[in-house]
């Protein structure tokens, strides 16, 4: 394992550790919230009790305030009949039940607004405890995934990695077909176009001097320009095969192979197995290249007298 691993492998660890210990954090929070829940609905069904138990109260009170002032306006219009103590007694009554109803009406409001408050905590508690459980599946998940992702993790840098190496032979390839490319122009078609100007400063001499020549070194002068227009050509081949677009593969290849015998000397056989048929252009020029190379490397290396390219489609 490189070094890039073995610290990406600590930074992933250390990942899922964190994932760990903040599930058993979160975990903790929703059973809190949970817990706390229980207790608020504890407390909210003792709240319902003791404000039945007041209202109750002030109902049984609010009667006796009834029946108090229908016998203090019975003492009121009788008042011959009751002493003043009696009458005394009737008025503390009422004022006593009064003062006890409106204290029991203070007492409800006051448990009515505590339950209140407890409903609204308890809504916010079982959101919490509601949202704890789901982060904790959700880690859970997560940290699962990262533990059965591992391996998927290298296997994807591995790709990579692969396929930068891949990338950079391309570039490589592509390089090293650029500097063959000027070479071969550099040494053929740009060294012959030079050497054709100079003949053709040399025809304008002897039309001056000597005329009787002149006719003798445009018809070389031609030649040389129709094997120069061969050397472009074959250039041109090479970069890119008209044939390959116009007749396919296996015609490109029998043409290539024929002109190869006749410029190098060495007899080549293409036997092709099958139907032909066309395949999509970057097979076909891969294929070829193929080809290419290695009727190349039998003329550098193999100092062959013949070759055979056998094809089987």
């Amino acid at each position: 394992m490189s070094t890039m691993e073995r610290s990406l492998d600590r930074i992933l660890q250390e990942a899922i550790e964190v994932l760990e210990n903040s599930k058993e954090q979160i975990f903790e929070i929703a059973e809190h919230a949970r817990e706390e829940c229980l207790r608020l609905e504890k407390e909210m069904n003792h709240i319902k009790q003791l404000t039945l138990k007041v209202i109750d109260e002030v109902d049984r009170c609010e009667r006796e305030v009834r029946l108090a002032r229908l016998h203090l306006m019975k003492v009121n219009k009788e008042f011959h009949q009751y002493s003043e103590e009696e009458m005394r007694q009737a008025y503390e009554k009422v004022a006593e039940l009064q003062v006890k109803v409106a204290l029991l009406r203070e007492r409800e409001n006051q448990l009515k607004a505590k339950r209140t408050e407890l409903e609204i905590s308890h809504q916010k508690m079982r959101k919490t405890a509601e949202k704890a459980e789901k982060l904790v599946t959700q880690v859970g998940v997560a940290i699962s995934y990262l533990n059965s992702s591992i391996q998927n993790i290298w296997e994807e840098l591995e790709k990579l990695q692969q396929q930068q190496q891949i990338g950079y032979a391309i570039i490589r390839a592509q390089e090293e077909e650029r500097r063959r490319i000027a070479r071969g122009i550099h040494d053929g078609p740009a060294q012959s176009l030079a050497n054709l100007v100079l003949r053709a400063e040399y025809c304008e001499q002897l039309l001056d001097k000597r005329p009787e020549l002149l006719k003798q070194e445009l018809q070389s002068l031609k030649q040389f320009a129709r094997n120069n227009l061969e050397d472009i050509r074959k250039i041109i081949f090479d970069l890119r095969p008209m044939d390959l677009d116009d007749l396919g593969l296996i015609p490109a290849i029998q043409r290539y192979a024929t002109d190869f015998s006749v410029t190098h000397q060495i007899p080549v056989e293409v036997v092709v197995m099958g139907d032909q048929r066309r395949f999509s252009s970057a097979m076909e020029v891969a294929l070829f290249r193929i080809v290419q190379e290695a009727l190349t490397n039998i003329r550098k290396h193999a100092r062959a007298t013949q070759a055979r390219i056998m094809i089987e489609v």
